[in-house]
Order: structure tokens, then C-alpha cells, then sequence
């Protein structure tokens, strides 16, 4: 039993450690499940010689689930062979829950996934009291369901409705928390009083029994077939379908487990668990999402794409010009992680205004008891707001965030850029401006480099970093370490006008207003979006970043173009976007009006006028649903694609994760460059030729896309 210490002391107390070898945490592989059954069998044969059982951890953590190698590998061929072993594996859980004996988890760690079910298996659970550890069951966000008993026995323990949250939106809690919610039942302040507790457990009950095998036992809250229960249930799923569009199975899956496991026993329920584990386990989207949201992500943090050789930089005082909403949020995002921060713009008064943005979210965390009044204050005393450029002496690191002009940005980094340490390095924000451009106003272009957050920033985990040509490895490797120490998710792409995320974001919005041109209905158009997996539809997110914010950024397009000498290729939407603006006056929702309305009272909705001027009946009644979800998922693809040909790009990982976390592209796809690999390559390459005789040339399939499917290869 190498994965299991079995050590039975002189007080008859079992004590079962579990230390995977080779692996910085507990996971359920293979190795695992054979040490689990050994120490089953070795259980029954010693029962008459034990009091109870302490399952603990070696680890800094206690149990992190699933082995993810081998879940992401199943086929549907193997379905019923991974029903068996999974299957095998609750019974050898089983063994140990129904052995008569108490038998207490010492949760020295987060347990999340797998690690909360063993927990769960178990008749009382201590947890050492430490707001850093994590307990709840995130299979969700990877579009599985907890396979280990989770969707039985945590209904059974806390009742469905108090479940949900934990197992359809992967909700994790500290140990407080998860005390208060009835998941476990002691907290510990070290792991000496961790053991302590689990022994005096198991001295004061010698026998011990879960409620749910129990005979009389009612689920905590109701039944399914309880009235009120009942009634709750039947809206359940109408309003799950809301919230996933179709998109994810993984959440209705959930649903249905808790829901007919709670109408049979245990063993029973177990079982249809399975069957749904399964079903997700082999089906698409649950390798979507584990290969980009697990591996993928997972190698970006741990820094494939930051230069080698290069010493890890930990920043000490960073400047931010300008104390807008984005400089703002910068500063906060800063500032909360112990960086100094200078926060300037042209007044004082306007950047206190910016500071001020810190200070309301800190109050908000204060009110809600996340957060104490010193910690609060010690945050806000790290932001100096000034006008002065002399505070800018010595920073680490200055990040420009002023408005997307070329002129503006060149005179406020000319200013800056003295003052900055010896080996300093300065950022812009742009969302737009070629990097290279940017830096030719810097005296040390290869010191600078271009790293471009999304809004809010406060919530928004991705910043994508440019590399100007001239953009040295030191300095990319600095910005990587920046971007990690406050964080967030670091993509690395090379320069280009728009990079990849506004380059790609770009189509999508300029697909949606091209399909109003052609007479499709506006509520068909957000419908189709929203179907599709977007967070928002095309419309919905136009009138966010404003209609003159579209045209802006088609004038630098369009000087660019004239620069390279490249003819100007206007699109659709163009038109729609100048006769809102220009003729009626409708700039977005920041000017209280765009393809939507904003009351001040009540919720948004379509402006009533599209319909007389752009809609066509005929067309609107006529078009194809799934050509709209197509036409809006493809067109991002394609640029992604487009994007990878031209070296914009310089990873597969890059993409997915920039465009899932930066631009909201279908987190059930796995991300643009998943999608056409799940779609198949050949089968994207015909279908993206079929848009192109029905819609346009946009969607001509790039030379790089053609090639694959000339070979039937997958992007990599």
C-alpha cells in the first residue's frame, strides 16, 4: 500500500494516510484506487482490532480529485469499462462507510472534487480553521459531475436545494463556511488539535452508521415528491436551460443525478450517478473544456510561454498614467496585491477620483465581512494619486492607460519614461495601436512592450502582452512576471493592428450589426449569440463599448491599410454603425442610447425603431437559427485562425484561453481554435466554404486552415 499508510495503533485507531508517490497531491489514479482496495480488504480482515478510522493527508493539501489524465482520456468504447471502475471504486468507499466504525476525515488541506467526497464517505469531518483552504466540488467548470457519491451523499447530508449551488456551480467555501453549511463538522486551529478531535470522535462513538442507511431516513429540506419540493423541481429545469442555453450538459446532468438518486436508496442512486459521470466524461464538451480550462491553462501558469533564463522579477512600485476607468482598475489590481502604486493623470483632482474607484470596492468587501477596516486603509495607502510626474521616480514598472490616440500616448510616455528605474520597463495598455508603433516614441524600445487588460479589470482575469519588434526577452519575461504576481492570466501574442483579442472581437460585433443590414430581426441576432455560447449578444456588447469607440478604431484600420497600400474592404456593418451615430444620434449605452434603450427605471430593450428600418420580414422569418449560431462562432475561429498563420499568435493554449477569458468566445467550445478542432478540421474547412458563397468572403478559409484539412490534422 504504497499510496496509503495503514497504521493501526496501540488505541486500536486506524490511521490511513493518504501520499500518492510521486505527485505534489492526492489524486484518484490508478495507483490510488489499487492502494484503496488493499486497504479495504485489509480493513474487513482487521476489524475486530479497530476502534475507528482517521483517513488524513500527507500533503499540503488533502485530496485534489480526479486524475484528469486518465478522465480526459475515455472514449465512449470504454464507457462501460469506466463505469466499472468508477463503480469499483464507490464500493471500496463503501466498505470503509459502512464498516460500523466511526470514521472521521482530517482535512489538513483544501479537498476539492474527489478530496470533499472521500470527506463525505466519512462520518464526521474536522477541518483545520485556515481561509486559504477550499472545499467544495468544482467538476462543473470542466463539464463533469462529481463521480465519487457527491451528487448523493451531499443532498442527503445539507438537502437538494442547499446542494445545488456547490454541484451545479462548482461554489467552493472556507472552512467557516463550509461549518456553518453543515459539510463539516469541526474546525481546528492547528493540526495537533486536527488529530486531537478526530480521536475524541471516534472514543465517543463507538458505532457508527451514515443517517442515509439509517432505515426511516428523510432528506434534509423534502424529497423530491415533498410538495414543496416538488414544486421547486418543477421549474428547476426551465430555469437551469436559462442559464446554459443548451450549451452545457454537465449542470442538467447534475440535476437529474441528485434528483433520482434522492427517489432511491444510496446504493441505487450511486449507480445512476455513474451512468451520467460517464455520459459527460465521454462526450465533447467535457473534453473541451478539461483540455483548455485544465491543461491548457494550467500550462500557461506555469509559464510556457515566459522566456527561459531569464531571473523571476518581483515588482516593488509601478506607475499608471492616466486615472480613468481602466487606470483605475489597474491601480486597484495592483495595489491589493502589496505593489506600490503612483496613480497619475492630469489633475489631482482626477486622479483621487480614480483611487476613489479602489476605495469602493475595498468598502464593499468590508461590508460584506470579507475584508477589515485595516486592511481596507493599508491597501489604499500603497495608491498615491498625483499629477505630478516626479512621483514616478524609480518605478519598476509603468503602465500607460490613456485614451487610444497615438499623439496622446507618445507625449505622456515621453514624459514618464525618464523617470522610471534604471531597468524599468514601460507598458502600454492599448487595446488597439500596434506596439511597434507605439515605441517609437520610447528612448529604450526594447524595454517596451504592450500589455492590454480587459474591463472591469478588477474582475477580469486575462491581460494579453504584446511584443513589439523590438521587444526584448527580458523585458517579455518581466511583464509575464508582473501580470502573474497581481494574479491574472498572461497570453503572449506578437504586434499587430488589434493583436488578438480585439482583433477577433471585432468580427463578432461587425458579424452581428452585418446580419441586422441584411434584414435579420435584432432579437434573432442576441438570440443567436447567446445560443451560440457568448455571454452577451453582438448588439448587447456594441452598445458596451460604445458605436464611436467601432468607428475610432475603423479609422486607424483604415489609415493603416492606406499606409500599406491596401485597399479598404468596407464591410456591412460599417454602414449601420455611421447611421446610428451620425443620423440618429445613438452612440451606445456610456450616451444612453444605442441598438438598445436604457431607461432609468426598468430594463434595457431593443430600440423599437430597428424594426422599420432594418428589418426585412421575409429574411427574418426565413433564417436558418443554427446559420446565425454559425456564422457568429466561425467568423471568430477564423480570425483566430488567421491570427496563428500570421505569427500573431504564437500558441494554441494562447488562443483558446485568450479567447474564452478575453473576449467571452464560447467557454463550452473550449476556446475558437478547440472548436474547429471538435468540429473536425475537414468538416470546418467545407463548412466555413459554404458561409463563404452564402455570406461573403470573409469567410474564406485561410491557407493555414486548408492545409490541416488537406492532412485531416488537428491544431496543436
Amino acid at each position: 500500500m504504497t499510496g496509503i499508510k495503514y497504521d493501526l495503533g496501540s488505541d486500536q485507531i486506524l490511521t490511513l494516510t493518504i501520499d500518492m508517490p510521486g505527485q505534489s497531491a492526492n489524486t484518484m489514479n490508478r495507483e490510488f484506487r489499487a492502494a484503496l482496495t488493499e486497504t479495504a480488504t485489509k480493513v474487513q480482515a482487521d476489524l475486530d482490532k479497530i476502534k475507528g478510522i482517521i483517513i488524513a493527508s500527507a500533503k499540503k493539501t488533502f485530496f485534489a480529485g480526479g486524475d484528469l489524465n486518465e478522465i480526459h482520456q475515455v472514449t465512449r468504447e470504454q464507457a462501460k469499462e469506466f463505469e466499472d471502475m468508477v463503480d469499483g471504486l464507490k464500493a471500496n468507499m463503501r466498505i470503509l462507510e459502512t464498516c460500523g466504525k466511526p470514521v472521521v476525515a482530517a482535512i489538513n488541506g483544501s479537498a476539492l472534487g474527489g478530496g470533499l467526497e472521500i470527506a463525505l464517505a466519512c462520518h464526521h469531518r474536522v477541518a483545520l480553521d485556515n481561509d486559504s483552504i477550499q472545499l467544495g466540488l468544482p467538476e462543473v467548470s470542466l463539464g463533469l459531475l462529481p463521480g465519487g457519491g457527491g451528487t448523493q451523499r451531499l443532498p442527503r447530508m445539507i438537502g437538494l436545494e442547499a446542494s445545488f449551488p456547490l454541484l451545479m456551480e462548482g461554489k467552493k467555501l472556507a472552512p467557516k463556511a463550509a461549518l456553518k453549511a453543515g459539510i463539516i463538522d469541526e474546525l481546528a486551529s492547528s493540526p495537533e488539535e486536527l488529530f486531537s478531535k478526530a480521536r475524541a470522535f471516534i472514543e465517543a462513538n463507538p458505532k457508527c452508521e451514515q443517517p442515509w442507511d439509517k432505515k426511516g431516513f428523510k432528506i434534509p429540506g423534502g424529497a423530491p415528491s415533498h410538495p414543496a419540493m416538488a414544486q421547486k423541481l418543477s421549474i428547476a429545469p426551465a430555469m437551469l436551460r436559462e442559464k446554459t442555453k443548451g450549451c452545457y450538459p454537465a449542470p442538467e446532468r447534475i440535476l437529474a443525478a441528485a434528483v433520482e438518486g434522492a427517489q432511491v436508496d444510496f446504493d441505487s442512486g450511486s449507480l445512476i450517478e455513474t451512468r451520467y459521470f460517464a455520459e459527460l466524461v465521454t462526450g465533447q464538451v467535457a473534453k473541451n473544456m478539461t483540455n483548455t480550462f485544465w491543461f491548457q491553462l494550467n500550462a500557461i501558469k506555469a509559464g510556457g510561454s515566459r522566456p527561459k533564463g531569464v531571473d523571476k522579477e518581483s515588482f516593488k512600485k509601478v506607475g499608471v498614467l492616466g486615472a480613468g476607468m481602466m487606470g483605475a482598475g489597474i491601480a486597484y489590481s495592483t495595489a491589493t496585491r502589496g505593489i506600490d502604486v503612483v496613480l497619475k493623470d492630469v489633475s489631482v483632482e482626477s486622479a483621487e477620483k480614480g483611487k476613489s474607484y479602489s476605495e469602493k470596492l475595498l468598502a464593499k468587501k468590508v461590508s460584506r465581512g470579507r475584508m477589515t477596516e485595516a486592511e481596507k486603509e493599508a491597501i489604499l495607502s500603497r495608491i498615491t494619486a498625483t499629477a505630478s510626474a516626479d512621483d514616478l521616480e524609480n518605478c519598476d514598472l509603468i503602465i500607460e492607460a490613456v485614451f487610444e490616440d497615438s499623439d496622446l500616448k507618445a507625449k505622456v510616455t515621453q514624459e514618464a519614461e525618464p523617470k522610471m528605474a534604471a531597468n524599468g520597463i514601460f507598458a502600454s495598455n492599448t487595446s488597439t495601436i500596434p506596439i511597434t508603433q507605439l515605441a517609437e516614441a520610447s528612448a529604450k524600445p526594447d524595454n517596451f512592450i504592450g500589455l492590454h487588460f480587459f474591463s472591469p479589470v478588477d474582475k477580469m482575469q486575462l491581460v494579453e502582452i504584446i511584443v513589439g519588434e523590438k521587444t526584448s526577452d527580458e523585458t517579455l519575461a518581466r511583464a509575464f512576471d508582473y501580470v502573474q504576481q497581481i494574479g491574472k492570466t498572461p497570453i503572449v501574442v506578437n504586434d499587430s493592428r488589434g493583436f488578438f483579442t480585439s482583433r477577433v472581437f471585432g468580427t463578432f460585433v461587425d458579424e452581428g450589426i452585418g446580419m441586422l443590414a441584411e434584414g435579420i430581426h435584432p432579437a434573432s441576432i442576441e438570440n443567436a449569440g447567446l445560443l451560440a455560447g457568448m455571454p452577451v449578444g453582438p448588439l448587447t456588447i456594441s452598445d458596451e463599448v460604445s458605436l464611436t469607440l467601432l468607428q475610432h478604431v475603423r479609422a486607424e484600420s483604415q489609415k493603416d491599410a492606406a499606409a500599406a497600400g491596401r485597399t479598404w474592404q468596407p464591410h456591412p456593418a460599417e454602414a449601420i454603425v455611421d447611421a446610428m451615430v451620425d443620423t440618429h444620434g445613438r452612440k451606445g449605452k456610456a450616451a444612453g442610447a444605442g441598438f438598445y434603450e436604457y431607461p432609468e427605471q426598468g430594463k434595457k430593450y431593443l430600440w423599437p425603431e430597428l424594426e422599420n428600418l432594418y428589418v426585412d420580414q421575409g429574411k427574418a422569418r426565413e433564417v436558418k437559427l443554427q446559420d446565425l449560431k454559425d456564422r457568429i462562432l466561425f467568423i471568430q475561429a477564423i480570425e483566430t485562425i488567421r491570427c496563428l498563420e500570421e505569427g500573431v499568435l504564437r500558441t494554441v493554449a494562447d488562443a483558446n484561453i485568450g479567447s474564452i477569458f478575453g473576449i467571452g468566445y464560447a467557454p463550452w467550445t473550449g476556446g475558437a481554435i478547440q472548436f474547429v478542432n471538435q468540429y473536425g478540421v475537414r468538416n470546418f474547412a467545407e463548412r466555413a466554404q459554404e458561409l463563404t458563397t452564402q455570406y461573403g468572403e470573409r469567410f474564406t478559409p485561410p491557407a493555414l486552415l486548408l492545409e490541416k484539412a488537406e492532412k485531416n490534422e488537428a491544431f496543436s
